[in-house]
């Protein structure tokens, strides 16, 4: 689970903004529903200025019925001027020392939904292949801003071809316009799986992804606000035909928190969900249930 960000555009620590009844964070929820879809071991991967607060709130919600594991996503070798972690393929390798055997990739301050995690889990099981969650584009935006993502185009048979990676997108004047990262515009219809990084990984992944970090890092080292981003790397490895991915469509809606404006409406989906019996009121109660099972 990435909870390394810094929340720029957020202005805060989102990974730990409370929006439950009681208290809880999205990564609560999270994590809540990977165990019961049927995974076994949580890997927090953090910025060593936020760990301790992340292990207290670990403790006081989630408890010890669950294994927690934490991967510190350090700046080693990083330029002068530098003062965020190097993105999110980087996360992912710090956290491999930690993982053993397939294993899934999420953000902690993104809601997925339990569905999600149960088609994530029972795909790497079954077909023992990479896979990723696709999203609805349209429900993915923000009426606050513009967003980032990564549009997954998929072949005949269901796997992934391309992954464009567009910016800026907003609806403006009922289209969805934005912008790929070389400047060309793009107009979208909304209908588009994109990918809200919630992927599944067999051990196949992680050289290919060192590979691809060591040539990022020799070429692009020396620029302070460069990324090795997880998307990226993956869809190259889909170019060079070095890697399938299965797109599996999510039967839920997505939500989180991109602007500190979109925390009302992430309250308010949480409180939805508990009210309709989707989520316990406590999440600590519910984990500690969890633990005794």
């Amino acid at each position: 689970m990435l909870a390394a960000g810094l929340g720029t555009r957020f202005g805060g620590l989102k990974q730990l903004t409370p929006v439950g009844p009681s208290g809880e964070a999205l990564l609560d929820y999270g994590v809540y529903d990977a165990v019961r879809a049927g995974f076994r071991k949580v890997v927090l991967v953090v910025r060593g200025d936020v760990e301790d607060q992340l292990r207290r709130h670990v403790a006081e919600v989630i408890g010890a019925g669950v294994e927690i594991a934490y991967a510190r996503q350090a700046l080693e070798r990083a330029p002068p001027g530098r003062t965020k972690p190097w993105g999110t393929g980087h996360a992912v390798l710090a956290a491999a020392p930690a993982v053993a055997g397939p294993f899934a990739v999420m953000n902690a301050d993104d809601f997925y939904g339990a569905g999600a995690y149960r088609a994530l889990f029972e795909h790497l099981v079954s077909a023992r292949e990479h896979a990723l969650i696709g999203y609805p584009l349209a429900e993915t935006l923000s009426p606050h801003g513009g967003v980032s993502r990564g549009i997954a185009q998929s072949d005949t048979h269901g796997y992934l071809s391309q992954l464009l990676e567009v910016t800026d997108i907003a609806a403006r004047d009922s289209r969805f316009t934005g912008h790929t990262t070389s400047g060309r515009a793009v107009a979208l219809g909304g209908g588009e799986l994109v990918s809200m990084n919630l992927w599944g990984f067999t051990q196949a992944m992680l050289p290919a992804l060192e590979r691809q970090f060591t040539r990022f890092f020799d070429m692009r080292g020396a620029e302070p606000s460069a990324e090795f981003l997880l998307s990226e790397a993956v869809g190259a490895q889909v170019a060079t035909g070095e890697a399938r991915v299965r797109v599996l469509p999510a039967r839920e809606r997505w939500f989180g928190m991109t602007f500190s404006a979109d925390d009302a409406v992430v309250r308010g989906e949480v409180a939805h969900l508990v009210e309709t019996g989707v989520y316990p009121a406590d999440l600590s109660a519910a984990f500690k249930r969890l633990a005794c099972d």
